[in-house]
């Protein structure tokens, strides 16, 4: 069963993503903040993250800059999750490090093929 860590701030969409990704099959741990994310990630080295970027504590993108600069997380997929749906967040996230990207409100068929491909890609 892949694991997920879910940087996720808001407490209604941390909890439908973790309740959706469950019934998925996927075992879900889940972070409140940047920093708590990238504790967890560390400690947890899951299969993938989701990563919201508004963060509190320690914003998305300079969670992503520290765990794909890291030796032992650098290889986790990570899709960015946020509302900013212009081409340049596209972009910052692609040059952060992120794997994928996807907007909020989230689209949940389409962010769990996102999963599955990096999963895929992963193995």
């Amino acid at each position: 069963m892949p694991k997920i860590l879910l940087v996720e701030d808001n407490e209604m969409n941390r909890d439908m993503l973790s309740r959706r990704l469950q019934r998925k099959g996927y075992s879900v741990v889940t972070a409140h903040d940047g920093q708590q994310g990238h504790s967890l990630a560390c400690s947890e080295m899951p299969d993938l993250i989701l990563m919201d970027i508004s963060l509190p504590v320690m914003g998305g993108w300079e969670v992503t800059r520290l765990l794909k600069t890291n030796e032992a997380t650098r290889n986790i997929p990570i899709i960015a999750l946020t509302a900013h749906a212009w081409v340049t967040d596209r972009e910052k996230a692609f040059e952060t490090g992120c794997d994928d990207y996807d907007t909020k409100p989230v689209e949940f068929g389409r962010l769990s093929e996102k999963i599955e491909n990096l999963l895929t890609v992963k193995k």
